[in-house]
Formats: structure tokens, C-alpha cells, sequence
């Protein structure tokens, strides 16, 4: 499997690692800075180079749910690695704390709201969440209410609880269709003190401050109970 840096620290922006698996369009490696999609955050996109002057453009991450291996998708047909190459990877970085950004905003209005979120879509330039309510959510009072947070710049923090611990406070899972990872013993949290936490694997800034000029856009009715909020960044 797979070390995924980013878990622990997702400025990450450069670091080496081993190719252990050569497959005719993806790479894995020992250990990875990139992102792979999920959760509603695209995967991330950068290079990795060999020492001897050897590149290979990433174009998507992906992660198999099972096994936990993690494919760096490569842009060419024919990756020019070999198994035991060491690598330098980098990460693009405008466009993954474009993504930290979108998605600690998203958690944003999990606290705002209190409703089960059915789904939610991480983009560059808008991003959605949408949330099980019969009510429409009020559009003056959400902008409001996230320039207020933003501007307080709040200190968000990874955290880890067991299995067990999140058994007993299903509460915490926010998703409807989507359960956080059972069966490894402990489960990634994220909290914005004093406003949410709950189980994420994304990658999030590290105060709301860096999350910038927000604009609440259109509020969709997408079915019954099922209400959609767009969401941009200004800057």
C-alpha cells in the first residue's frame, strides 16, 4: 500500500519516492504526495523526474478502495520508468490548495447547516454541496455566515478516532452516501474548532482565513429533500 504523505501534511509540494509498479498507463509508488480523487476532490495532476533527466507528466490519481494501491495516471501511452527508479514528484500546487481551498469551504457550510450532505462536487472554479433539507437554505445568511468564519480565521486540525469511538457517535458521519473506511482501526477527522469535524480522507488548509473571498451562487431544488448550493472563490 500506498504511503500517502498528504494525510499527515498536505503542503507537501515536493518529495522522493521508489516506483514499485510499472503498468502501461499509471505508476505506483512507494509513497505519494498526490491526492487521489475521492470524496468529491479531483485527483492530483504534477510530474515525477529521474535523476538522469527522465519525466513523466501525471494527469489524474486514483486509488483502488480494496487493495489500497494508488495509481498515478500517466499523460503519455508509455510511462518511461522502470521498477526501482527513484523519483522526485511534485505536485500541481496552484491547482491542489485551489481544491484545500473549495473543500475546507464546503466543511464550512456543513457547520452552518445542519443537514446530511447527499453529495458534493469540488471544483476549480465553482463547487456544490448538497444537503438532505425540505428548507431553502437562505442565501443572504449563508454568505454572511461563511464571510464571518473566514474572516475569524479559524485553526483547523487532522485528528484520528477508532472504529469504535465513531460507532458510538454516528453523528459525526455526514454523508448519506458515502460511509467512511471501516476495518483499519481508526478513521481521519477534520475539525474546524468550534464549528465542524467529521470523517474526511481530503486535503483542507490549515485556517479558514487561507480559504479567501467567497460568493454564495445559485441554490438549486434537485428533488425532494434535496437542496444544492454553488459556491465560488473570488481570488
Amino acid at each position: 500500500m500506498t504511503e500517502q504523505i498528504f494525510i499527515d501534511d498536505p503542503y507537501v509540494q515536493y518529495a522522493n519516492a521508489k516506483v514499485l509498479v510499472v503498468h502501461d498507463n499509471g505508476i505506483e509508488l512507494d509513497r505519494s504526495i498526490f491526492y487521489p480523487t475521492g470524496g468529491g476532490q479531483p485527483g492530483d495532476t504534477g510530474v515525477l523526474r529521474t535523476t538522469d533527466g527522465r519525466e513523466v507528466e501525471i494527469s489524474n490519481t486514483l486509488k483502488d478502495q480494496i487493495t489500497g494501491r494508488q495509481m498515478h495516471i500517466c499523460a503519455e501511452d508509455k510511462p518511461r520508468l522502470v521498477v526501482g527508479d527513484v523519483i522526485a514528484m511534485e505536485i500541481d500546487w496552484q491547482r491542489r490548495y485551489r481544491f484545500m481551498r473549495m473543500h475546507t469551504l464546503l466543511h464550512l457550510i456543513c457547520g452552518i447547516i445542519n443537514a446530511e450532505i447527499t453529495g458534493c462536487q469540488i471544483g476549480l472554479e465553482k463547487s456544490r454541496i448538497d444537503l438532505n433539507t425540505d428548507e431553502k437554505p437562505n442565501k443572504e445568511i449563508i454568505q454572511a455566515e461563511l464571510d464571518e468564519l473566514v474572516s475569524r480565521d479559524i485553526s483547523i486540525s487532522v485528528g484520528w478516532i477508532t472504529d469504535a469511538e465513531l460507532l458510538a457517535k454516528p453523528e459525526l458521519v455526514k454523508t448519506m452516501s458515502v460511509q467512511p473506511p471501516k476495518g483499519l482501526g481508526k478513521v481521519r477527522t477534520i475539525t474546524i474548532h468550534g464549528i465542524d469535524m467529521q470523517p474526511c480522507g481530503g486535503t483542507h488548509v490549515a485556517r479558514t482565513g487561507e480559504i479567501g473571498k467567497v460568493r454564495v451562487g445559485k441554490i438549486e431544488n434537485k428533488g425532494k429533500n434535496n437542496r444544492r448550493i454553488n459556491v465560488h472563490i473570488e481570488d
